[in-house]
This record gives structure tokens, C-alpha cells and sequence, in this order.
């Protein structure tokens, strides 16, 4: 089991001695949320149930992957990751020259964490519409694999329209940062499928993970797939058992936050690590 460390828990004074420290302590990664804006009037949420946004209008926002580079560069083996990027918001060249970028500077240590989005108002203010965002999303990514993969490309799609274009440098992972798709339902699973190399569960409690990974492992093999994507959610995680049963649903990466309050996060992670990182891997 692999464990990440969200850093949208935390102040954001504390994220780089608490990703510096991370890495000593042996997490596998850091991962970062982000949003162009947020509109002054907000409604629903990414969380099933919730009918108001999880964090108000005013809260401080960064360029993730910018962030996330200068925090790479503090760093030399932990995995930085976005959880999750915006990616139909941003014209494809955009957002592959970001992740190029990033994936460089941290020597292929870039997750690339994306979703469809839920804040319709966010892309009411871009002046994009919210009905056709899954379908931007998967053209963008369409083209964001061409251009991390082909010497030139050209591309004239429902979304997106360029004549022949070059991209260089390529990100130093084959094929670009691994994608990990956001989401719950059937298109982020075959989005996952066509594109990624994992699969981020937002709304599935543990029980409902099996049922879905053999959904995916079906969609997988469809698309000619070998290997298998690679699971990361947030799930309890006080005790080893825990961790065991999140590996028996077929979750490979746990985004744990062993804190309350921005002062007990240091300790936190380290108690964690002690109490449970350290055993699983002994185990």
C-alpha cells in the first residue's frame, strides 16, 4: 500500500516542511486541489448528498502545478500529485506544457490527477459550458497524449482545432505523467480506461470499490490494456486492519490525514507513520 498526504488539509505556510517531511517519514506522495476560480456564488459539491460547496468562495487558491514544482525541487524522491486538475477549463497546450514542465523539473515524479469538475459556476465564468465538459475533457486529454508522444501533430476536433504543431521537450515519463481520473461514474471509469493509468474514487465508500474495479478491469480490457490501473482514494485508515481491507477492495494508494487542525499535522504524519506506514510495510 502506498500512502499520500493531501496538502489541501493543511495551511498553506505548512506545505512545504510538511512535504519535505513526508519524505523522510517514506509517504509516497503530496497532492494538490485546485480551481481556477471560485465564483462568489457557489452551489452543490463534488461529494454525493452535499448541496453546498465544501469550501467557501473566499479561500486561498494556488497554480497547483506551479506549487508543486517549487515543492519538487525541495524534494528528491516523493511524488508530487494534483487531486484533482481542471483540465477541460485550459486549452490542451496549456495544460501539457504545465505537466511537461513540472514533470521535468521533479524528474518524472508528476501524478496526473484530473477531473470533469463539478462547480458549473466555475465554467459559467470561463465562458465554457458546463453540458459539454465531459466531452472537452476527453479531447483535451486526446490531444495532451499526442503532443507528449508524436514529433508533430495536428488536430481538428469538436473542441479543439490547430493545423500541425511540434511539443518539445517531452516529459521525462514515457508517454507523459501517469493520468489518474477523477470521478464516480461510468465515464470516468471509460475515461480511465482510454487515457489513464489510474483511478481516483471520489464518492465510493469501501464496500462499493470491488464492484467498480471489476467494472473498470472489463472497460480496461475493451480498450486492449495490459497491466492494471492503479487505485487511489481516501478510506479509513486508524489501524492496520484497516489498511488491509482497503487493499482487499483493490485500493493501491490510501491519501490519508492523520490530523485535525494545521498545528497537529507534523505530528500527525509522523505518529501515522509509526503507528501504521512503518508496520504495513513490514507486514
Amino acid at each position: 500500500m502506498k500512502f499520500g498526504i493531501p496538502l489541501g488539509g493543511v495551511h498553506p505556510g505548512l506545505w512545504r516542511d510538511l512535504t519535505v517531511r513526508a519524505e523522510e517519514l517514506g509517504y509516497d506522495s503530496v497532492w494538490l486541489p485546485e480551481h481556477l476560480v471560485l465564483p462568489a456564488a457557489m452551489s452543490g459539491s463534488p461529494h454525493h448528498g452535499d448541496s453546498h460547496p465544501p469550501i467557501p468562495s473566499q479561500t486561498p487558491m494556488y497554480d497547483a502545478i506551479a506549487y508543486l514544482s517549487y515543492l519538487a525541487g525541495q524534494t528528491s524522491t516523493i511524488r508530487m500529485g494534483t487531486y484533482v486538475y481542471n483540465i477541460g477549463l485550459r486549452h490542451p497546450f496549456v495544460s501539457a506544457r504545465a505537466a511537461t514542465t513540472l514533470d521535468i523539473v521533479s524528474g518524472g515524479r508528476f501524478d496526473f490527477g484530473i477531473g470533469a469538475s463539478w462547480l458549473r459556476e466555475e465554467w459559467d465564468a470561463t465562458g465554457l459550458d458546463f453540458s459539454t465538459r465531459g466531452a472537452r475533457v476527453d479531447e483535451a486529454l486526446e490531444v495532451c497524449r499526442a503532443l507528449w508522444t508524436e514529433p508533430t501533430i495536428s488536430h481538428h476536433g469538436r473542441f479543439f482545432d490547430f493545423d500541425a504543431v511540434a511539443f518539445e521537450p517531452k516529459p521525462v515519463q514515457p508517454g507523459g505523467p501517469p493520468i489518474h481520473v477523477g470521478g464516480d461514474g461510468r465515464p470516468a471509469l471509460r475515461r480511465v480506461a482510454r487515457f489513464g493509468s489510474g483511478w481516483i474514487p471520489m464518492n465510493h465508500t469501501l464496500d462499493q470499490i470491488p464492484g467498480s474495479v471489476q467494472t473498470l478491469s472489463a472497460l480496461w480490457a475493451e480498450h486492449g490494456r495490459t497491466g492494471k490501473p492503479e487505485i487511489t482514494t481516501s478510506a479509513p485508515a486508524d489501524s492496520p486492519g484497516d489498511v488491509a481491507r482497503a487493499a482487499d477492495a483493490g485500493i493501491d494508494r490510501m491519501i490519508v490525514m492523520p490530523w485535525r487542525r494545521t498545528r497537529e499535522a507534523l505530528d500527525g504524519i509522523a505518529r501515522f507513520a509509526d503507528d501504521i506506514l512503518t508496520p504495513s510495510r513490514s507486514g
